[in-house]
């Protein structure tokens, strides 16, 4: 029964430590996005 333990408990803690990086990379491109929606640096602005 150990073992099946050991077993439950990896799983747990790889699935938690992919949905943590999967929502700080998903926060991350967020606020990327945000930072330029102004669109200052847009390549045909001069047109």
């Amino acid at each position: 029964m150990k073992l099946a333990d050991e077993n439950i408990n990896y799983w747990l803690v790889f699935f938690g430590k992919t949905l943590f990086y999967l929502t700080v990379m998903l926060i991350l491109i967020y606020f990327y996005h945000f930072s330029h929606i102004d669109g200052g640096s847009f390549i045909y602005n001069e047109f």
